[in-house]
């Protein structure tokens, strides 16, 4: 059997102080599942040949692809500065992200209606968000009939104890919809992988990518913008509606919490 892996990315912070400031309000988290003998045949492969063609990516200083870096063409993509270039690897990058199969999870928290809502007692926002990105990469393993781990990508000391903190209580402990024992069914490690964004690891990198645009089009979509959707964007929100986890009419790759 082929194991899985969901790779992590976050946009925004945990921080419950913050959630009344607009620009830091909302906190998500893109889960991204690939079978990881593809990620080692094509996700990979195809992705260093992509870094190699347009900035020179080299094994020994790997370029890491970074979403914000990218848009902003500072180093080391300084050459999208160059339109007929950026043209050009923007178009490879989507054709890529629309042919690689993949399936995405994101799960968004609107931290200042949690912060009202609880006024007593709060649920951590990161722990609550894993636990919903979680319990629906379980049922999605469980529904295919697959296993599979976890990793994200490191912040730090004291955020990667909390980041394995909480999936630790989530193995042990369950939740309200999934119980401890589903949890250990599935999953074939009990620990969360991290690793730095030197690892270079594709997936991570893959999750970077797309992240932001998918929580764009949910806080879109929950009218909590109101500006247009950029154009690069909102091509990638077109490809991830054929990417999100769902069973014909039902999708369960875009939650609000």
């Amino acid at each position: 059997m082929n194991k899985y892996r969901m790779y992590i990315d976050e946009v925004g912070n945990p921080d419950l102080e913050s959630s009344n400031d607009p620009n830091h309000r909302f906190l998500s988290l893109t889960g991204v599942i690939i079978d990881l003998d593809y990620v080692k045949q094509t996700v990979n492969p195809e992705m260093e040949n992509l870094k190699k063609k347009y900035f020179d990516s080299h094994p020994d200083e790997p370029v890491i692809f970074h979403r914000k870096e990218i848009l902003n063409a500072s180093p080391p993509f300084t050459k999208l500065n160059d339109k007929n270039i950026r043209r050009n690897f923007d178009e490879e990058l989507l054709y890529l992200l629309n042919i690689w199969n993949y399936i995405v999870i994101t799960v968004c928290i609107d931290k200042k209606r949690h912060k009202e809502t609880y006024n007593i007692w709060r649920y951590d926002p990161y722990h609550y968000c894993l636990a919903v990105l979680m319990e629906r990469f379980v049922l999605y393993l469980k529904r295919n009939n697959l296993k599979g781990d976890v990793m994200a990508e490191s912040r730090g000391g004291k955020e990667d104890m909390r980041l394995k903190k909480s999936f630790s209580n989530l193995i042990e402990k369950g939740t309200d919809f999934i119980s401890p024992e589903i949890f250990n069914d599935v999953l074939t490690s009990k620990e969360l992988k991290i690793k730095p964004k030197t690892a270079n690891i594709s997936g991570l990198q893959l999750a970077d990518l797309i992240a932001h645009p998918s929580r764009f089009e949910i806080l879109k979509e929950n009218r909590f913008i109101e500006k247009a959707i950029p154009p690069f964007t909102s091509k990638i929100i077109g490809i991830l509606q054929n990417k999100y986890d769902k069973e014909k009419d039902k999708i369960y790759g875009r939650k609000m919490i």
